[in-house]
């Protein structure tokens, strides 16, 4: 047996706790490249199932298909809060980006996306470049973020949708979207939080910056004068906002109580790691911009992009972000209700309303 199937057997996936209605799971290995992965298609309502492929050095397996469920239904809701006629669905590579992913191992990759027929269309996230979606393009015409399809890398899409939707939270909370003199923790620098960090520094706000990648860090404090700390201390930090751009369940049981800032709003998915975290920071006062609706920018790219380079139609979907937020807050507050639970009923409300639900 292989590592895939020593940790995972059919009734750990039938009982997973994020199983979640998900339509399709397919395990996947390819001996000479050493390809392992899974595809998790969650809902197919709205459209083909779209959503990005990860490659991550998980523990084992089990971490990974938890990964795949619960990134897969965030991209259901994600797609249809961002008004796009796709479902959800996502991927992950069991493996180091640095270390192990190589062309052959993209191209095996996008072989077996091939195969799902267009059920699940694919494209860049955590661990994946530009380069790698055009590997997995040689073999399936089911990718977007590639030169072919319109306007390649998106994360610069995400870190605007992710700034948009800072300022409506900025309004919410203190009256005005003025950043100026505000402090900013921003957890991860990646394409997307470094990019994210640059449009806070240039609206004035004085970043603390944090990331496990050393050169990243020194980047930024030598290009933006941030104050680099620890990830671990990064939510602890006394901020007027936390802008997490790592991995996903930082806010949890034990981080939550530790928060010092008044907004949480970043680009990381899955950031809550139990809904109870969400009530819990409802009831600290601290407002928190629902994952998947304020990192939308960049699956909207993918989702409109047609080649030729012309991205203002993306550019007013995403800075549309903002508003989407703006009026969940407000519904949450005249329910009494937490902003991620308002978030979940306006999706699955156009889900119901598609007549295909």
């Amino acid at each position: 047996m292989n590592a895939l199937q020593t940790s995972i057997r059919p009734s750990t996936v039938f009982d997973h706790p994020e199983m979640s209605d998900h339509e399709d799971i397919v395990f996947v290995r390819d001996k000479r490249t050493g390809l392992r992965a899974i595809i998790a298609v969650h809902d197919t309502t709205l459209g083909p199932a779209l959503g990005g492929c990860r490659v991550w050095p998980y523990d084992n397996a089990y971490d990974a298909l938890t990964d795949a469920l619960r990134l897969s239904r965030g991209m259901t809701y994600k797609n249809s809060l961002a008004g796009l006629d796709l479902g959800g669905g996502k991927a992950v590579i069991i493996a180091d980006p640095r270390k192990d992913k190589s062309v052959e191992m993209m191209e095996a990759f996008g072989r077996h996306v091939e195969r799902l027929a267009g059920t699940y269309i694919t494209a860049e996230d955590v661990g994946v470049s530009p380069q790698d979606m055009e590997a997995v393009a040689r073999k399936t015409e089911h990718v977007r973020g590639t030169s072919a399809t319109g306007l390649g890398d998106p994360s610069p899409y995400t870190a605007l949708g992710v700034f948009t939707g800072i300022l409506a939270c900025a309004r919410h909370t203190f009256g005005d979207d003025g950043l100026e003199g505000r402090t900013v923790s921003v957890q991860g620098l990646g394409h997307v939080g470094f990019d994210v960090a640059r449009r806070l520094h240039e609206a004035g706000a004085k970043l603390v910056v944090s990331d496990i990648h050393a050169p990243a860090v020194l980047r930024a404090t030598e290009t933006f004068g941030a104050v680099a700390v620890d990830p671990a201390e990064a939510h602890m930090i006394e901020a007027d906002i936390f802008v997490p751009c790592a991995l996903g369940a930082g806010l949890n049981a034990r981080t939550v109580p530790q928060i010092r800032a008044r907004i949480v709003a970043g680009a990381a998915n899955n950031q809550l790691q139990t809904p109870a975290d969400g009530e819990a920071l409802k009831k600290r006062g601290i407002l928190y911009a629902p994952d998947y609706v304020i990192n939308a920018g960049g699956v909207i790219s993918i989702a409109l992009a047609t080649p030729g380079g012309n991205d203002a139609r993306v550019r007013e979907k995403t800075e549309a972000i903002g508003d989407t937020l703006a009026a969940i807050f407000e519904r949450a507050a005249r329910e009494e209700t937490t902003p991620e639970r308002v978030a979940d009923a306006m999706a699955e409300e156009r889900l119901a309303k598609s007549g295909k639900a």
